[in-house]
């Protein structure tokens, strides 16, 4: 029997190795069909378990399908951002333990981190912003400026 979608926080699930790389794909395709997500995965399992993950992805809520001709095309339900805030919490809690700050330390102290000077400018902007009362603001700014540089 088919397992029911949690629609009330469908971001809640946990993915397994292959669920994210089908969702990956899939967002960086903007819709994919099961043999486009199985051309696009490294070592690539078998069609029919593609397709198996995709129904389950289905069935958590992370994608819909619509009909075209005789296939199906896959979309995620949320937009990509929505998904990165809720993969981010579920990597600060497992990881970090909720420190925020030993996060931000850590990407910080890599090697291949070069900060420029309008990031660092833009970074110390967003933590004044959360410092303060207009963080619902300041998300929807942060996820403007961050759209805007990967342009």
């Amino acid at each position: 029997m088919p397992r029911k979608p949690n629609m009330s926080n469908p971001l809640a699930h946990r993915l397994s190795r292959r669920e994210r790389q089908i969702m990956d794909t899939i967002y960086a395709l903007g819709q994919a069909s099961a043999v486009q997500v199985l051309e696009a995965l490294p070592d690539p399992p078998g069609l029919s378990s593609v397709r198996k993950l995709i129904l389950i992805l289905e069935e958590k809520g992370h994608l819909r399908h619509v009909q075209e001709g005789q296939h199906f095309l896959y979309l995620p339900t949320h937009p990509r951002q929505a998904a990165a805030k809720s993969a981010m919490r579920q990597v600060l809690q497992t990881f970090f333990g909720g420190d925020l700050e030993t996060a931000v330390a850590t990407l910080l102290s890599e090697a291949e981190t070069e900060l420029t000077d309008d990031e660092a400018v833009r970074l110390s902007a967003m933590i004044e912003g959360a410092k303060g009362s207009g963080r619902d603001e300041e998300n929807e700014r942060t996820a403007q400026l961050t759209e805007g540089d990967r342009s």
